[in-house]
């Protein structure tokens, strides 16, 4: 269940926030769905960039 959680809020602030630290939004939105658990882990810890 948290993993679903966690790959849901995942994807929607990768829809919703075009500045990543690494990467670009279709690797990102890749890693997110195929590594269920720990894609949106990897995500909100390096690849989610700062708010403008």
């Amino acid at each position: 269940m948290l993993d679903v959680i966690l790959a849901v809020a995942a994807v929607r602030h990768i829809l919703w926030h075009p500045h990543y630290r690494f990467g670009n939004r279709a690797m990102w939105l890749v890693l997110s769905l195929v590594v269920v658990m720990f894609g949106p882990i990897i995500y909100f810890v390096f690849g989610r960039g700062e708010e403008k």
